[in-house]
Formats: C-alpha cells, structure tokens, sequence
C-alpha cells in the first residue's frame, strides 16, 4: 500500500504484521509462523518448509509444539518414512487454522487499503503546505 500515483510517496509503503498473542504479550503464533504453516502446506515436509523459510528444523518442530501447546489442538500429521521417505502435512485443525488467516489477511488487506488511502493523503496534504 503506497501513496496515490504521482504523488511525491508513491514508492513508500505502509506494511503491517498480524500475529496471535496471550493478554500478558507473550507472542503465540506470528507471522513467521504462519509462513511455516503455509511452507508445510506446500512443501508436505517439515523438513523441506524449514530448509526453504532458512530455519533449523529444530526450530520449526519447536514452533509447532508450542502453538500447538497454546492453541489446543494439533497443527500438522506426521508420517513417518519409508521407501518414499516421511511426510508432514497440515492436520484438519492446522488448514482450518490457515483458512481462518488468509480469510483474515484478506480482510486485513482490504481494510488496510482504505486507512493507506487516508493515511497518505494527510501527509500529501503536510507536504504540500510547505
């Protein structure tokens, strides 16, 4: 979301983060979270998510046990390898979980355009007084 065209801020942008957080701050599931979660559901590894976000697989499992610890519910399925080697995919929760974000991203996302629409036009309007 950048200033209108032609405008002297059209190539600066305002950006925003959407993550779950508990009363006391403590951060639950950010958007680095989220992106593994969506890594998981293309990949269909842990292992190959965690190589293409450059995360430790320790990490990534880390992640996983913790949201999961918070939220209640598991988040992925493991399967354990065999000739075709082990997979982890989203569990049911886990991509009702990832279509609640992206339905919330996309309302972000519209919202956000209209409050970037005002935004820039106050500070067109500070700049032009000068």
């Amino acid at each position: 979301m950048a200033g209108h065209k032609g405008s002297k801020y059209y190539n600066i942008f305002l950006r925003y983060e959407i993550w779950l957080e508990k009363i006391d701050t403590e951060k639950v599931l950010t958007g680095e979270g989220f992106g593994l979660l969506l890594e998981i559901e293309r990949a269909g590894s842990l292992m190959e998510a965690a190589n293409n976000l450059k995360i430790s697989y320790r990490k990534a499992w880390g992640m996983l046990k913790e949201v999961e610890l918070h939220l209640g519910f598991p988040l992925v399925k493991r399967q354990r390898g065999g000739a075709s080697g082990g997979r982890t995919v989203l569990s049911s929760e886990g991509k009702e979980l990832l279509d609640a974000y992206r339905a919330l991203h996309y309302e972000t996302d519209s919202a956000m355009k209209s409050i970037a629409k005002v935004f820039f036009r106050r500070i067109n309007e500070i700049q032009e007084r000068k």
